[in-house]
């Protein structure tokens, strides 16, 4: 079955799985305030492609991974920093699997007082039944996408934040040119195909070392990547990224070069995202999903 819950200062710690991780915040704590390197690459990224409007509702997809607590921080910085108002919400997708439990997360979001979404999906039994060609890598990030659109529009969230970082748009990148015969990439900012959420990718500008020291230096509750399935099966992903890394090493221009070259691949609807903005205000000013 599918589970859900969320609060808003409410819920309590007794949420998490029986036995699982027992990292207790027990009163409130302040956003930690990011390095100015990476609050320079993501307010250039957010002005480059007017990625928050004033009066949006922005929906963090939060795994509990490095990338996507330093986005928490950086956009609830940028909430009270920013010359415009917007909202900041979070969900995460729990998948199921035994190793892996991100429920040391509700009572952290609790104690930093964010809207909170945390779903319980069973990603890896639906992955045995209904798994086509699909890699599961593949199967459940379309999976946690499908749930994430789902919470945003029940809630009233008009957009979508999710936190891959270059590294990931590089990797993906060079995954199209290799196996697809195709010269794609992770967007900076679309509408989805229904028309009625936008997503965007603050960190795009973003080094993946960047977010790995800003998380181990802010002490963030990082939840360990123990997917099954990745460790059995060696990732595409994880071969581009050494591709990448020895390739760096002898020329440490490369993802300076490889942004260039991605740049209109990382446009790709962008008018589109802007003009749907335009005309309508966040679905949060008239109402809220149940």
């Amino acid at each position: 079955m599918v589970g859900v819950f969320h609060f808003g200062l409410t819920e309590s710690a007794h949420h998490l799985r029986p036995g699982g991780a027992a990292r207790i915040f027990l009163r409130m704590i302040t956003p930690v305030t990011p390095p100015k390197s990476l609050l320079r690459q993501v307010g250039r990224a957010i002005g480059d492609y007017q990625l928050i409007r004033d009066g949006d509702r922005v929906l963090l997809g939060l795994s509990g991974g490095k990338d996507s607590l330093s986005l928490l921080h950086l956009l609830l910085h940028f909430q009270r920093r920013a010359p415009i108002r917007f909202e900041v919400g979070a969900v995460t997708v729990d998948p199921q699997s035994e190793t892996f439990d991100p429920s040391v997360l509700i009572p952290y979001m609790e104690a930093l007082g964010v809207p909170y979404f945390y779903r319980r999906e069973p990603i890896l039994e639906l992955a045995t039944e209904h798994m086509d060609n699909d890699s599961y890598c593949a199967f459940c990030a379309r999976m946690k996408r499908g749930t994430m659109y789902n919470t945003a529009r029940r809630h009233g969230y008009n957009a979508l934040a999710l936190a891959q970082h270059l590294d990931d748009l590089a990797e993906s990148f060079l995954m199209s040119a290799f196996h697809g015969g195709q010269l794609k990439t992770m967007k900076a900012h679309y509408v989805v195909r229904e028309g009625d959420l936008r997503v965007i990718r603050p960190l795009i500008y973003v080094r993946e070392r960047q977010t790995a020291d800003f998380a181990q230096a802010a002490g963030l509750p990082v939840v360990a990547e123990s997917c099954p399935a990745c460790f059995d099966m060696p990732t595409q992903r994880q071969h581009m990224k050494e591709l990448l890394a020895g390739e760096e090493r002898e020329n440490p221009r490369l993802f300076k070069s490889l942004l260039t070259a991605m740049r209109p691949l990382i446009e790709d609807g962008l008018s589109e995202a802007l003009a749907g903005a335009r005309a309508a205000e966040p679905a949060g000013r008239h109402s809220k999903g149940a």
